[in-house]
C-alpha cells in the first residue's frame, strides 16, 4: 500500500524486502533447510576467471529472471540469491527506488551472459530495485562469454 509520499513508500518497500530477507532465513532455520541461496559468483560459476574469449552485444532488455549472479565475489556475500540488500544499501537503495516511481528509467546494468544466464558485473542495487517494482525485464550492456 502506497502513501503517495515518495520517501515513506520507499521506506516501507525497503522494510519490506529486509522483512522478507529475515523470514526466509528464519523459516529455512525453522526447517533445518538450507539457508536461502546466497548469490552465485560467476568465478565459481566457471571454476576460475571469465574467459578472456568475449563478444560485446550491445545494450539489451533481459529477464530478470535471468539474472542469477554477480561477476563480483564480494557482492556474493552481500546480496542474496534474490539481489536484496544488507542495511546498509538503505539509502543507495531508497533514492534509486525514488527515482524510478519518479519516473526516471533505471539505468542500464552491466552484465555477462553465460549461456542464458546473467551474472550481474555493475548495478546490483538497480536489480534489487527492479525485483522490488515488480518490472519482469531491465536494460542491460551484455557481454557474451564463452564457456
Amino acid at each position: 500500500m502506497e502513501t503517495g509520499n515518495l520517501l515513506i513508500d520507499a521506506q516501507s518497500a525497503f522494510a519490506r524486502q529486509r522483512r522478507q530477507r529475515r523470514w526466509e532465513r528464519a523459516s529455512a532455520w525453522a526447517r533445518r533447510a538450507p539457508r536461502p541461496g546466497r548469490l552465485a559468483a560467476l568465478e565459481d560459476t566457471l571454476g576460475g576467471s571469465p574467459p578472456s574469449n568475449r563478444r560485446a552485444a550491445g545494450i539489451q532488455a533481459i529477464p530478470l529472471e535471468s539474472i542469477v549472479g554477480t561477476a563480483e565475489p564480494t557482492k556474493a556475500r552481500v546480496f542474496d540469491s534474490r539481489f536484496r540488500v544488507p542495511e546498509s544499501s538503505r539509502h543507495r537503495w531508497e533514492r534509486l527506488w525514488i527515482a524510478s516511481r519518479k519516473g526516471a528509467a533505471l539505468p542500464p546494468i552491466s552484465v555477462f551472459r553465460l549461456g542464458g544466464e546473467h551474472f550481474v558485473d555493475d548495478g546490483h542495487h538497480r536489480v534489487s530495485v527492479a525485483h522490488a517494482l515488480g518490472m519482469v525485464a531491465i536494460d542491460a550492456e551484455v557481454t557474451e562469454l564463452a564457456a
